[in-house]
């Protein structure tokens, strides 16, 4: 597998991640009224969590070829002594994983690196590689590690430039991921938006926070926005399943056909034309 593939691999993940996800799951009711998700559950203290643990089934999904400069520099790391040496390791380890788009081994080595460096670029990457993960994970026994290493991130990050608007975005998606202070992470986002009332990222976690709590008419709002700032394949997917859910079947179809026209590949299409023929049906 190359890297374009990995990119289209993790990005087909992150979205029939919530396709699979709701029968588990579910949606809040419509008559919850708050932006809100469920909380998130787990079965594995989030300390008990480590960076092998999560690398294994990375490299699982790279293949062999690409995990060769990674068992190397790992390899490397073992044997380094020097602090300077570690570090270097780490920094050369957080970007290969970058390279094989694999945030959840990636966050963890700019989580080791922002804590010796304390630098804001560094916080503000390990937390967004940690929101990445959540994501994209299928395994809900990680999920705390990357909560907490996101909330961890983030709130360092927003100590050294408290104004930073990408800061409290990925802090208040973190804070609603974790389900503890979910309004807390609302208020974040709208703070954003307040500010930036065009921010993707805001507008897109608002957007799927509405979903998951039944408030579609605002969700097709937030999408609409991001789309109109940047359309990409995720963004329009969800669009079509908001309008699926209002019952706006014609908005639904156009929508898939644009999702599907963005991401060609064969597996993500046929999902997407069976949704356009039950509603069609």
């Amino acid at each position: 597998m190359n890297r374009k593939q990995i990119v289209i691999a993790v990005a087909i993940v992150a979205v029939m991640g919530y396709l699979y996800s709701l029968p588990v799951k579910g949606l809040i009711k419509a008559s919850q009224t708050h932006e809100a998700a469920q909380p998130a559950q787990s079965t594995r203290a989030a300390s008990t969590v480590t960076v092998q643990m999560v690398s294994e089934p990375a490299k699982t999904a790279i293949g062999e070829g690409l995990a060769a400069k990674i068992n190397d520099l790992e390899s490397r790391l073992q044997k380094a002594s020097g602090d300077a040496d570690k570090l270097s390791l780490q920094k050369q380890l957080a970007a290969a994983w970058d390279d094989v788009n694999q945030p959840a081994p990636a966050a963890f080595y700019y989580q080791a690196v922002a804590r010796k460096e304390n630098n804001f670029d560094t916080w503000l990457t390990a937390g967004s590689r940690f929101n990445d993960a959540f994501k994209i994970t299928q395994d809900t026994a990680v999920t705390p590690a990357f909560i907490t290493g996101a909330v961890e991130a983030f709130t360092n990050a927003l100590k050294l430039k408290p104004q930073s608007l990408e800061g409290k975005t990925g802090l208040g998606v973190a804070y609603v991921n974790g389900g503890a202070s979910p309004m807390q992470g609302i208020a974040l986002l709208r703070e954003v938006v307040a500010q930036d009332p065009d921010n993707i990222n805001a507008n897109l976690n608002l957007g799927l926070f509405s979903m998951k709590s039944g408030q579609f008419d605002k969700a097709v709002q937030r999408f609409k926005t991001v789309i109109a700032h940047k359309p990409d394949f995720e963004s329009y997917f969800y669009l079509a399943e908001t309008y699926k859910q209002l019952g706006q079947k014609p908005e639904a179809i156009a929508a898939y056909e644009k999702c599907k026209q963005m991401m060609p590949n064969p597996v993500f299409g046929q999902r997407i034309d069976q949704y356009i023929k039950e509603l069609k049906n």
